[in-house]
């Protein structure tokens, strides 16, 4: 029999995230947009409630929740300011490819630590000329003794400035395409790493999205994580935990222009009546609605398989691309919804429009989750 009925636990956790957004981001979101200040309190504070780094396993101090239930949190803390989210979550993708495929030594040595205390880290793999194209990137690692060197620039890295330590995805064998790619682990303090300035983006301001320079960088043989050759499956494998983590940060923001769309369609009177009344506007409402269920059912199913241990990657796609498509679409909807006040910043929906598009771009643009789908479907 299948079931959407939660668990207690899985009740209180997104109960959890609720609050916390409810609190602690939505307070603070529209400074953070204006400002593009990165939420240094609010990411604390979600660290110390347990919303931070949800993936660790337990033997590192983490949770070691599943992908369900980090969908769970990410659609709430979503629904509060998606930019802010992005602040909180980025850590799960740059801690993705050591929990599947680093050794159990470097897995103490940086994972262990980011529940000591609030760390960051940052997943650094695409580049100025090599986003979608992974197999495209110019960033070489060379061995030398028992050390790597690297070097190469990583473009668009979320939390780049914050973070403790890097992902870094580099050629090893330049001739081997795809199959010569290597997956590290990087300090922020090594000798030779660079950060750029903060990139003045469209929406998410509060995420900290920033150029690293890698010139000359050595670091030890056993920060290889995974094998030699084998990055660019760890760097994928990684997209089938935080995709639908994505995703349901998707979900969190067609909600909450949903819950705004209804709010003021409730309120505002055209014509003699609650524009809620006049069927344009409630069949507007009505796909949001049907927009948000749809989007979360994909999510779910996509992160219940991984959960169980089989092979998820396309149905991630499903829920990445259509989720994404819809926040999207909802959002501008809900711009309509408001209409000229929907086009002004002193109103919430414009920051959702703004936000909502970097979800059909970052974690494989919406055109990418076609391919992986297709692909698939085709055999």
């Amino acid at each position: 029999m299948v079931d959407f009925t939660l668990t207690d636990e899985q009740e209180l956790l997104r109960q959890l995230a609720r609050d916390f957004a409810k609190n602690e981001i939505m307070p603070v979101a529209a400074h953070h947009d204006e400002t593009g200040e990165f939420p240094v309190e609010v990411v604390a504070k979600a660290w110390e409630a347990g919303l931070v780094n949800t993936k660790i396993p337990e033997a590192y101090g983490g949770l070691g929740l599943g992908v369900f239930e980090s969908c769970l949190i990410a659609e709430e803390l979503g629904f509060g300011c998606t930019g802010i989210t992005t602040a909180i979550e980025a850590n799960n993708l740059a801690e993705a490819p050591l929990i599947v495929a680093a050794s159990d030594a470097l897995k103490k040595k940086y994972l262990a630590p980011m529940m000591e205390e609030p760390q960051m880290a940052a997943y650094a793999v695409t580049e100025p000329g090599a986003g979608s194209d992974v197999a495209g990137i110019k960033t070489t690692a060379v061995k030398k003794g028992d050390t790597w060197v690297i070097n190469g620039t990583k473009q668009w890295i979320t939390n780049a400035a914050k973070a403790n330590w890097y992902f870094v995805l580099a050629k090893t064998d330049p001739a081997a395409g795809h199959r010569g790619m290597t997956g590290f682990v990087v300090p922020r303090d090594a000798p030779g790493v660079s950060v750029g300035r903060k990139e003045m983006n469209m929406g998410q301001r509060a995420s900290d999205t920033r150029q690293i320079v890698f010139e000359d960088v050595e670091i030890p043989a056993d920060h290889v994580v995974g094998e030699v050759g084998h990055g660019f499956k760890v760097a994928m494998a990684a997209f089938d935990i935080t995709r639908p983590m994505v995703a349901a940060t998707a979900v969190g923001l067609s909600k909450r222009a949903l819950h705004e769309s209804v709010s003021y369609a409730n309120e505002r009177k055209a014509f003699g009546k609650p524009i809620s009344a006049h069927q344009a506007i409630a069949f507007m409402i009505a796909d949001m609605a049907t927009a948000v269920e749809a989007s979360r059912l994909l999510v779910w199913n996509a992160a219940i398989t991984y959960d169980q241990g089989k092979r998820n990657s396309h149905l991630a796609a499903h829920a990445k691309r259509f989720a994404a498509d819809e926040a999207m679409r909802v959002a501008t909807d809900a711009v309509q919804v408001f209409g000229g006040y929907g086009f002004n910043r002193e109103y919430p929906v414009e920051k959702l429009m703004r936000d909502a598009k970097i979800f059909q771009i970052y974690e494989g643009t919406s055109q990418i989750q076609r391919l992986i789908i297709s692909r698939h479907v085709l055999g």
